[in-house]
């Protein structure tokens, strides 16, 4: 799906939002400001939503550029692609 650098990227992407996650359940064990919290989920939140976007981006190009002959087939995926932005 990803050549290794974008795979890479992505992998870097979702260990950085581990760890927020992870300080996000620090902050709670100590009871943290909650609006501390709520900007870290925040932040979290951007993050993924940024890396659902970059995967799905990757998808659509595949989709596109792939030529396996069959439209009906290449449609279906448009499609379902589509079908997962919009239920985002």
């Amino acid at each position: 799906m990803h050549k290794d650098k974008d795979k890479k990227n992505l992998l870097n992407r979702l260990k950085r939002a581990e760890g927020q996650l992870r300080g996000v359940q620090k902050m709670l064990e100590e009871d943290r400001d909650c609006m501390d919290i709520v900007t870290q989920l925040t932040a979290i939140r951007s993050s993924v939503d940024r890396i659902m976007g970059i995967v799905m981006v990757e998808n659509l190009k595949e989709c596109l550029t792939s030529n396996n002959g069959d439209s009906e087939i290449q449609n279906q995926r448009l499609e379902q692609a589509v079908s997962m932005i919009i239920k985002k």
